[in-house]
């Protein structure tokens, strides 16, 4: 958590850990502490992209 940081603005991120297996975060949020953008964690991933890239993508 120490290296991640949000795409946007360089801020940090706050974790919210909605599941876990051990140590590890199967599904979760990123919050940047700045701009309040919020990045999906899915099945361990963080998906770090833009909002604009995100829905792009799922597009």
């Amino acid at each position: 958590m120490d290296v991640v940081c949000c795409p946007l603005d360089k801020a940090d991120l706050d974790l919210d850990v909605d599941d876990r297996d051990g140590e590890e975060i199967l599904a979760g949020t990123l919050t940047c502490t700045e701009c309040g953008e919020a990045y999906p964690i899915e099945d361990g991933i963080p998906n770090l992209l833009p909002p604009d890239m995100r829905e792009e993508a799922t597009a």
